[in-house]
């Protein structure tokens, strides 16, 4: 019995540290995109600055483009490792412990307060004490039509959490969708899709059809770093199926170059479009849609481009020993990895207390700035290393592995 379970175990997939490098950016890189937002004009941020800048949300977009949706197509990537390795009831039981705890803590504990800075910040009559706040966060609804985020409310919100509901619930639908599915005919046409994408050029530039489709008929939410909640759907599928045959990996390296260069022409394209449109997210006047199509059609190209490029860059890179001795840079890139969820959940919150104290001074953009993401990424380490990284406890409360 024992000979034969051993021999059903999935294989342990090969680690890709570029994927898990580029986690680490995005996650750390938020601070920096929403320390931005509090000087960024057209943007209703949480606390805003009295002196704001359009250029900040042209810079801003060439992130929005491709940051929130390769993270969910590593994701994806994840999963099919995951899903493989534990089964159906165990892969659940797991996402439920590493999303859904933290998504649970994090809303009723850290959420409540940049809501109520929104309310102090917007008018200086407001005194209403923190703990009188919050039952008024707590008095919630159930709006069945916004699923996933069935919880509303007049304060209530889930904020940067967004991110997790939305990975927690694409994750719980893998498993009766996957247990549905005739496995061998999937198989089958897996490995016709992945033959054809490998021997046609350009094959590989296809979803980015249905991407841009998506977003002009669809438009994009604002609350969901801009994209419609369900493009994200569609880029942790794709992951998900890219992991199932290395053919698809191959791909992306081969084409890595012809995505960059797309994706990166498609997104200046689609510029003046959002700058001229009034409500370039949701109007379909025809500047606005054919721009949100670019900008869809830029997204998938990006994240078929920078897996694709550091994948490259890693295969050229000599091999390693099989047991290499630690070092400070391994070791730093392991706390990192390890930490990206907590400081995930913690970035906003800490963000936003800065900025309110931040923002109270008479200097110039640039100086707010840099002193707001200097301090707010220092307090987002701290806080994850003295408060979450050292106990049972808390490293449960932030997902956290034992």
């Amino acid at each position: 019995m024992a000979t034969h379970v051993a021999s059903t175990q999935a294989p342990r997939p090969e680690r890709r540290p570029e994927l898990d490098a580029v986690r680490m950016l995005v996650v750390i890189g938020l601070v920096f995109f929403h320390s931005a937002l509090v000087f960024a004009a057209g943007d209703d941020f949480y606390v805003k600055n009295a002196e704001t800048s359009e250029v900040i949300m042209i810079i801003a977009g060439f992130g929005v483009v491709w940051a929130m949706p390769v993270l969910f197509l590593i994701s994806g990537l994840g999963a099919w490792h995951s899903l493989r390795r534990r089964g159906g009831w165990g892969f659940a039981g797991e996402r439920l412990l590493r999303l859904g705890v933290p998504l649970v803590f994090a809303t009723l504990a850290l959420n409540p307060l940049p809501q109520w800075l929104r309310l102090r910040s917007a008018d200086a009559g407001y005194h209403e004490s923190y703990l009188g706040f919050l039952p008024r966060f707590y008095d919630v609804r159930l709006e069945p039509q916004e699923f996933p985020f069935v919880v509303q409310g007049e304060h209530f919100e889930t904020g940067h959490l967004w991110f997790v509901v939305l990975l927690l619930t694409f994750s719980l639908m893998l498993v009766p969708f996957r247990r549905g599915l005739p496995r061998e005919r999937v198989r089958r046409i897996g490995d016709r899709v992945a033959e054809a994408t490998l021997s046609r050029r350009g094959l590989v530039f296809l979803p980015a059809l249905a991407f841009a489709a998506i977003c002009a008929f669809a438009g994009m939410e604002e609350d969901y770093a801009g994209w419609h909640r369900w493009s994200y759907l569609l880029f942790f599928v794709a992951g998900f199926t890219l992991a199932a045959d290395d053919r698809f990996r191959t791909v992306m390296r081969r084409d890595a170059g012809t995505a960059a260069w797309l994706g990166a022409l498609l997104f200046a394209a689609a510029g003046p479009g959002f700058a001229l449109a009034d409500a370039p997210f949701t109007e379909m006047t025809a500047l606005a849609a054919s721009s949100r199509a670019l900008f869809g059609a830029a997204g998938w190209c990006l994240v078929v481009a920078i897996p694709g490029l550091l994948d490259r860059r890693r295969l050229k890179l000599p091999p390693e020993a099989p047991n290499p001795p630690p070092t400070t840079r391994r070791r730093l890139y392991a706390y990192l990895a390890a930490a990206v969820l907590p400081l995930y959940i913690l970035h906003q919150p800490i963000v936003v207390a800065v900025a309110y104290f931040v923002t109270g001074w008479s200097a110039p953009i640039v100086v707010e700035y840099v002193v707001l993401v200097v301090i707010a990424l220092s307090l987002t380490l701290a806080a994850y290393e003295l408060l979450v990284r050292r106990t049972r406890a808390t490293r449960f409360l932030f997902g956290m592995r034992d």
